[in-house]
């Protein structure tokens, strides 16, 4: 009991950090839902003095002088109760509202100092589950079940004076099935809820980022027949999701069928009591305490199911909490406070080394790489060989843990944010168009260019095909509310964004991954155009994309397994060769067989 009451006070701790001054509402509320408890019990007691009166004066009813004074009363107390609580509401939900926003601001504001590979390993879908429901929790937790918890504290509390003032036998026999209800209650709280809780929360993380890249997978889905099952992990996640339900949902099924009897059974117990204290004749003070208990029972009822549902509500907060912290306690990436300017766009690496968080293995173990200013090599290799990931220390998504990345003779971590963010554009694998005009989208690579300069991009990027064919043009919304474009043509667009920032180093990582064969042939002319006179990192499964590269780096296991021209790795008959072998044989292979 005082392990759960520590609890309670560190989480409230916890939610009045974010709170502010806000944090004195939060108290009002739960003080006038307190409040509100008492006075809601007072109209009972003037319905009890009506019953006394109707009872006292029976058949003769032009005696009752108190009947309607008593009525009123019962009507105000009722009226005042209720505005209190809702006084006590209006509190708690502002003060929530509050609590809510500053936490998602605390945590979008952390979120943007991560690196990149955080966001990108751990999924969009899994954050943003995190940043909305945490936050969510917390507001309904607040805004509701604090108040709904003074309000089952103190609703007993009342009671219980009340019981002094009629027949206590009776309420003694109306406590013991909250008791019991209270006992089952305790069974299906503590540390294996709390447990559960935490099993059902990632459980839902993993569907929605599943579901995330399911959606994305979809036209891939449709175009060659396939069904869910072509997703193995989204379909493994919703097993996964149904079982932990049906097996939480069988254990919890005795202790909640015990608990909702139990509080249901109240007038069982009064019968009995009415039977073994009342005797063979019923007095009409007895009958009036009697019917005093029968009319107040149902709020005892309704109090304990609020405390049920509080205990689970609360248990909700603190995972929320717990994940919240998760994302809150990684490190941010650090930035330098004398931020310098490298010399040209020569990229260095010397014996970098880095491991993904819980790998038993490296991702990069000790790799040594030296690239000119002006220089294109390329990264080709087995998948899960390194390629994306030394691709991305470049542009400083992960720092390493042993060795330097450089560019231009200086460490990135020696280069400010927004100016290593000037020397480098990224063409990721699956481009990223956000629910704006395709002016704006293709904009983002140079916020303050002007809308000649933004044509040219397109021009440049070869995608004035896609903006002819809608009347808005250039203006053309997309989105949810706008148009779709295929992913062939959202990798021009974001090869227009390169060609708008005209960074010195251009990193591709699988850039024509998502492209038909006719988009491919626009974008290899737009990365033609894009490519001269940078430095340019090229990550690429299509070996065709690669083979005028100055240098190609085959990595396996996360190291060098080779280097050289495209030539040189076909005469040395290793990987590169075999890869280079089995590729024209799919790129040859037709429907059916036929060459």
């Amino acid at each position: 009991m005082e392990e759960k009451k520590e609890k309670e006070e560190s989480l409230t701790k916890q939610l009045y950090h974010f709170a502010g001054s806000y944090k004195y509402l939060s108290i009002l509320s739960t003080i006038l839902a307190a409040i509100s408890a008492f006075v809601a019990l007072v109209p009972f007691y003037y319905i009890w003095k009506v019953m006394q009166e109707v009872l006292r004066v029976r058949f003769d009813f032009s005696k009752a002088a108190g009947i309607s004074t008593y009525g009123w009363r019962a009507v105000g107390f009722a009226i005042l109760g209720m505005i209190i609580y809702m006084a006590g509401l209006l509190c708690s939900h502002i003060a929530a509202f509050h609590v809510q926003a500053q936490m998602r601001t605390a945590m979008m504001n952390h979120i943007m100092t991560l690196p990149l590979g955080y966001i990108e390993s751990e999924g969009t879908g899994k954050i943003r589950k995190i940043v909305t429901d945490s936050s969510a929790a917390t507001e309904t937790y607040l805004a509701h079940t604090l108040p709904d918890k003074a309000v089952s504290k103190a609703t007993p509390i009342g009671l219980i004076i009340l019981m002094a003032v009629f027949d206590w036998r009776l309420g003694i026999m109306c406590l013991i099935p909250a008791a019991i209800g209270f006992v089952f209650m305790s069974s299906m709280s503590g540390k294996d809820l709390a447990e559960s809780m935490k099993q059902y929360q990632n459980s839902l993380e993993v569907m929605s980022a599943e579901a995330v890249e399911y959606i994305r997978g979809v036209p891939v889905v449709k175009t060659f027949g396939q069904t869910v099952f072509s997703f193995k992990r989204f379909k493994e996640a919703i097993d996964e999701y149904e079982k932990w339900t049906l097996g939480f949902t069988k254990k919890m099924r005795k202790p909640m069928v015990g608990f909702t009897t139990a509080v249901n059974s109240i007038f069982v117990f009064i019968i009995i009591a009415a039977y073994v204290f009342g005797g063979h004749e019923i007095t009409a003070a007895f009958g009036l305490n009697l019917l005093f208990y029968i009319i107040i029972t149902p709020i005892l009822t309704t109090t304990l199911m609020k405390l049920a549902y509080a205990g689970e509500a609360q248990m909700q907060v603190v995972d929320g909490l717990k994940r919240m912290g998760d994302v809150m306690n990684r490190q941010s990436l650090k930035e330098t406070t004398n931020g310098q300017i490298p010399k040209d766009s020569s990229v260095s690496l010397r014996d970098v080394t880095f491991a993904y968080e819980g790998a038993k293995k490296n991702a990069v173990d000790h790799i040594s790489i030296e690239i000119k200013a002006g220089e294109h090599v390329a990264f080709v290799g087995p998948s899960g060989g390194g390629k994306t990931t030394l691709a991305s220390m470049i542009a400083r998504f992960w720092d390493a843990k042993e060795g330097s990345v450089k560019i231009g003779g200086v460490d990135v971590r020696d280069i400010t944010s927004s100016e290593l963010m000037n020397q480098i554009s990224y063409v990721f694998q699956d481009s990223k168009l956000l629910k704006m005009s395709i002016l704006e989208n293709v904009r983002l690579g140079k916020p303050d260019a002007t809308d000649e300069e933004v044509m040219q991009a397109l021009k440049d990027a070869q995608c004035m095909d896609i903006i002819d064919k809608f009347k808005d043009g250039v203006h053309t919304m997309i989105g949810a509310k706008g148009i779709h474009v295929s992913g062939g043509e959202a990798q021009r667009l974001s090869i227009a964004r390169a060609f708008l920032k005209n960074a010195p180093v251009l990193i591709l990582d699988e850039a024509t991954a998502f492209a038909d064969p006719d988009n491919e042939q626009k974008v290899q002319k737009a990365f033609e155009n894009l490519s001269k006179d940078k430095t340019v990192i090229m990550i690429a499964h299509r070996l065709s994309t690669v083979t005028n590269a100055d240098r190609i780096y085959v990595l396996k296991d996360g190291a060098i397994a080779e280097e050289g021209s495209h030539g040189e790795l076909l005469k040395s008959h290793g990987i590169y060769a075999h890869m280079w072998e089995e590729y024209n044989k799919s790129v040859n292979w037709k429907v059916g067989g036929v060459l």
